[in-house]
């Protein structure tokens, strides 16, 4: 997962815990959530690059 990717997936989540303040759709919330932990599992299993 790149640096950029990274970052996206971050500023989406914060757009999305917005769009969950102001409507206060489960939806949103579940989304989110869903988002940034897919988001964390990216950036811990994608950090090591393989040599050989």
């Amino acid at each position: 997962m790149g640096v950029a990717a990274f970052f996206c997936g971050l500023l989406l989540c914060v757009m999305g815990f917005g769009r969950w303040h102001e409507t206060g759709s489960p939806w949103w919330l579940a989304g989110t959530l869903t988002l940034l932990a897919l988001v964390l599992v990216g950036a811990i299993t994608g950090g090591g690059k393989k040599t050989g």
